[in-house]
C-alpha cells in the first residue's frame, strides 16, 4: 500500500488545481456542470454527477460555483412544479404512471429535457442534491433560502416515489429498487427534515419517509448479512459504498457494511482500481476512477488511512494528457471482447469526466493531501472569473 510519505505532494497539488480548473471550465453560466465536454452523450448535466461535483467544489472553498449549481437545480425543478404535483396526486390515487412521465435524469445546461430514448427515470439525483446542499450549508454557514422552493418540490417528489423501481447509478436495471439509490434518497430526505424553512408538515413527511427507507434497506440486508445491489437480490455493486460514505444510512463500521465492503473488495477491486459490478460490459467493464475515489473516501472514514492514500495514488497514476481524468481505464477489463463495440459506437472513453475530478478532489481534501488554501486562486468564487455560457 502507498502511504502519504510515498506520494509526490507537488504532483497531487497540481492535479488538484487542474481538477478545479476543469470543473470551472465546464460549468455553464446557468450553474450546470457538463458531465464530460468531449463525450457527446455526456454533454449534459446530471443531478447526481453535479451534486458530487458541487460538493467537491464546496470543499475547496468555491462557494459561488456550488451555489450556482444549487440554483440551477432549484430552477429546473421549480419549472416542473405542475408536473410534480400532478404525478404525486396520481401516485396517491394509485393511477398507473408510464416511466417516461417521470422527471428525467439529465438536462441541457439551459434546463431543457431531451427525449431521445435515454434511460431517464432515475430518482437518486433528486435526493443527492439535497444532501449536497445540506453539506454546503453546514460547511460554510450559508443560507439555503434561495433554493428552498425547489428543494421542497424535490423532497415531495422523492417522498412520493421512493418505492418505485428505477434505473440505477449506471442507468441500467430499471425493474429494481437499488440500494445505493435508496441511500441517496434517505440522505436527501434527512437533510430536508432538518430545514425549518420547509415547514413542519413537509419536514415530518421527510423524516417519516427516511425512516421507512432505512428500515427497508436494513431489513433486506439482514437476510444476506450484507447490502445487495438491489432489494431482493444478492449481487454487490461498488455504488453500495455510498450507503455508508458519504450518505450515512449505515455506519462505516457496521457489520453489514463491513461484509458489503469485503464482498466489493473480493469481487470488484483490482490493484486499486474499482469495477462497477461483476457483469459490467460497458467499454469492456473497466475500472472507474470515481469509484476509486469513493472507496478511498470510505477507507478514510473507516480509519484505513494507508488504503485511502493508495486509492488516491491510483487515481493520480491514471491521469491522462493534460492531467485529465477519464471515466474509466481498460487495464483489467471484465469483458474485453465488448470494448471495441462501445468505442465504435461512442468514441474513446469519456475524458475528462468531471465526476472523476470531483472525487479525486474530495479524497485529496479528506486526506489532507491538499488544502483549500492551495486551491483558493482557482476555487474562490469572488476571485475567479464567472462561468461562461457553454454552447
Amino acid at each position: 500500500m502507498s502511504g502519504p510519505g510515498l506520494l509526490d505532494r507537488t504532483r497531487l497539488a497540481r492535479l488538484a488545481r487542474r481538477s478545479v480548473a476543469i470543473i470551472r471550465e465546464n460549468q455553464d453560466a446557468s450553474g450546470a456542470y457538463l458531465a464530460s465536454p468531449n463525450f457527446p452523450v455526456y454533454r449534459y448535466s446530471w443531478l447526481r454527477d453535479g451534486s458530487f461535483i458541487a460538493d467537491a467544489m464546496s470543499r475547496t472553498g468555491a462557494v459561488a460555483s456550488a451555489e450556482l449549481f444549487f440554483g440551477w437545480c432549484a430552477r429546473v425543478i421549480e419549472a416542473r412544479r405542475a408536473r410534480i404535483e400532478s404525478l404525486a396526486e396520481r401516485g396517491r390515487a394509485g393511477d398507473p404512471i408510464d416511466t417516461d412521465e417521470f422527471l428525467p435524469t439529465r438536462y441541457t445546461v439551459a434546463g431543457h429535457e431531451l427525449r431521445e430514448g435515454w434511460t431517464d427515470f432515475q430518482l437518486d439525483g433528486y435526493g443527492t442534491w439535497l444532501w449536497a446542499l445540506e453539506g454546503h450549508r453546514r460547511r460554510h454557514n450559508r443560507s439555503i433560502e434561495p433554493y428552498l422552493s425547489g428543494a421542497a418540490l424535490s423532497a415531495r417528489y422523492v417522498a412520493a416515489f421512493w418505492g418505485h423501481a428505477s434505473y440505477d447509478w449506471w442507468e441500467e436495471h430499471p425493474d429494481h429498487r437499488h440500494t445505493s439509490t435508496l441511500a441517496s434518497l434517505w440522505a436527501g430526505l434527512r437533510a430536508a427534515a432538518s430545514w425549518e424553512g420547509l415547514g413542519s408538515e413537509l419536514r415530518d413527511l421527510c423524516d417519516a419517509t427516511a425512516g421507512r427507507i432505512r428500515d427497508e434497506v436494513l431489513r433486506d440486508a439482514r437476510r444476506l448479512g450484507y447490502l445487495p445491489k438491489w432489494i431482493g437480490g444478492d449481487a454487490v455493486d461498488a455504488s453500495l459504498i455510498a450507503a455508508a460514505t458519504p450518505f450515512g444510512l449505515i455506519a462505516p463500521d457496521d457489520p453489514l457494511m463491513a461484509a458489503t465492503l469485503e464482498a466489493i473488495e473480493r469481487e470488484l477491486v483490482t490493484e486499486g482500481g474499482v469495477h462497477r459490478y461483476a457483469q459490467d460490459t460497458y467499454y469492456g467493464g473497466g475500472e472507474w476512477l470515481l469509484l476509486a475515489g469513493l472507496l478511498g473516501w470510505h477507507y478514510a472514514a473507516a480509519h484505513r488511512v494507508d488504503d485511502a492514500w493508495a486509492e488516491l495514488a491510483w487515481i493520480a497514476e491514471h491521469a491522462q494528457v493534460g492531467d485529465e481524468l477519464p471515466e474509466q481505464v481498460p487495464d483489467h477489463l471484465i469483458a474485453p471482447d465488448r470494448f471495441a463495440e462501445w468505442r465504435d459506437r461512442w468514441g474513446p472513453i469519456a475524458t475528462p469526466l468531471l465526476w472523476s475530478h470531483a472525487m479525486f478532489l474530495t479524497l485529496a481534501l479528506v486526506l489532507g493531501a491538499v488544502t483549500p488554501d492551495l486551491l483558493v486562486e482557482e476555487a474562490d468564487g469572488e476571485g475567479a472569473a464567472p462561468p461562461r455560457p457553454i454552447a
